[in-house]
């Protein structure tokens, strides 16, 4: 078995070294004129990725905005190809942990715009949205509501989920450009069950548009 583990080693260190090896020989037959045109790409790329960042910061991106009103909403969507929008009320408890994660992840994903709408000040697009449960997270793309994040049952349903855990949310959703694993959320099994400060497992929870609404599961 041993020996058979060894072949194996060794054939994969050799399937690597010709990999190599064959790069190295592409790279040594490219001409001067091969670089210069690497380059030249490599140079265009740049420009239009800085041109892209100064939109969207032009547009608002890389700030956490409360909108005004649902027109504010409309207005948004001509102007951002992605926007992650919350939508909130003041007397929902579990709407400021959420704000909390979203202002930090605003910063740091400037592809999106991450706005915020008091469900109070937008009765429209709530009702055409099926809006129900508080808070409730709506990515869209294209001016097209291509997902949604209702209360925290995807962020492993308890208050204390991390804010990496609701960045893999919106990276499974389009919303962000995630550069983790998509297929594996970053807070493991073991995190959800591991005993709070009081000696008892994290709360599941259920909300509703009346605010908070906890099922204790002790």
């Amino acid at each position: 078995m041993e020996q058979v583990f060894e072949q194996k080693l060794m054939q994969a260190a050799q399937a690597v070294e010709e990999q190599v090896d064959a790069e190295l020989n592409r790279l040594e037959k490219l001409t001067e004129e091969d670089m210069e045109k690497i380059r030249s790409q490599r140079l265009e790329s740049l420009k239009q990725e800085h041109k892209k960042r100064q939109e969207w910061m032009a547009n608002g991106h890389g700030e956490y905005e409360d909108l005004p009103s649902e027109k504010e909403l409309f207005d948004t969507t001509k102007k951002s190809e992605r926007i992650v929008c919350h939508f909130y009320r003041d007397s929902t408890m579990r709407c400021k942990i959420v704000d909390k994660h979203l202002d930090i992840l605003a910063r740091k994903h400037i592809e999106a715009k991450f706005v915020k709408l008091n469900v109070d000040r937008a009765p429209f697009i709530t009702e055409r949205l099926h809006i129900k449960t508080l808070p409730t997270i709506a990515l869209l793309i294209d001016n097209i509501v291509k997902d949604k994040i209702i209360g925290f049952t995807d962020l492993g349903n308890h208050d204390d989920f991390s804010t990496e855990m609701l960045e893999w949310r919106l990276g499974r959703g389009g919303a962000i450009d995630y550069k983790g694993d998509l297929s594996s959320p970053p807070d493991d099994n073991d995190k959800k069950k591991k005993i709070n400060l009081l000696g008892k497992k994290p709360k599941t929870i259920r909300n509703g548009m009346g605010g908070d609404d906890d099922d204790d599961d002790d």
